[in-house]
């Protein structure tokens, strides 16, 4: 059974926008691979209610751009094995579409984000010798029309992700990985904030650039992620592995 590979029994770990999407996926992945999942989320009646499906969980608020709302989940958590940086907006534009107030947003969800928590849970991350993955995107890999602000967040993620590797070679093990574009609650507000009129068409777009055929799932990524953290990748550290169908070996 595949419950039975890549096991994280007895491991805590904590993901960042944990109640819907990639994250909700991760944590599920998680339950089933025997972790004890803390499920971060800005909307906490969304965590709790993921939290009551999984054998061992608990919700938390927490504003992942805001250190005070960051340290209140650190002084409540007491160990922890395993860190998925997973928060993230999105933002559609040119360099002469964005606006400055939007780009700050954006940096500070995606970039500073990883900066505060990582900051901030780094010393019980390392007193576990624990894990810790990134989820960037094919757009800190790749450019991406209409994406200039969005691309230079997750730019910055991949970045992030091999330096820590670096400086803490033997203590943590950090990576990232890099999906396409992955059918969730994320693509299907892009969708209506932007192609409202026309949703079907522009998913037949989304889809005709995954060489593969299909959107990602949420699942597709939360089975990377969980073989990541398990013993069995012991020996990948500063890694960013790519999940997009092919679109970016095209």
């Amino acid at each position: 059974m595949a419950s039975e590979a890549f096991l994280l029994s007895g491991k805590k770990a904590l993901v960042t926008g944990g109640a819907s999407g990639i994250g909700a996926a991760i944590c599920r992945e998680f339950d089933r691979a025997g972790a004890s999942v803390i499920v971060a989320d800005l909307n906490l009646q969304a965590a709790q209610s993921l939290a009551g499906e999984l054998k061992d969980a608990t919700a938390v608020l927490m504003d992942v751009s805001d250190p005070a709302s960051v340290q209140q989940v650190v002084q409540s958590t007491g160990h922890l094995d395993i860190l998925i940086n997973n928060a993230g907006i999105g933002h559609v534009g040119t360099i002469a579409d964005v606006k400055l107030e939007d780009f700050d947003r954006l940096m500070k969800v995606n970039v500073y984000s990883i900066l505060i928590v990582t900051q901030a849970f780094l010393p019980l991350l390392l007193e576990s010798h624990g894990s810790i993955v990134n989820i960037g995107s094919v757009a800190g890999q790749v450019g991406i029309k209409q994406r200039f602000a969005y691309c230079a967040s997750k730019g910055a993620v991949l970045a992030m992700t091999r330096q820590l590797a670096v400086d803490y070679p033997k203590e943590i093990r950090v990576n990232a990985v890099a999906p396409g574009t992955v059918q969730s609650p994320f693509v299907e507000g892009y969708l209506e904030k932007y192609h409202a009129h026309e949703k079907e068409k522009i998913r037949e777009q989304l889809v005709a650039r995954q060489p593969i055929g299909r959107l990602g799932t949420p699942e597709d990524v939360a089975s990377l992620v969980r073989y990541l953290c398990s013993q069995e990748a012991g020996f990948i550290n500063g890694t960013v592995v790519s999940i997009d169908g092919g679109w970016t070996a095209a």
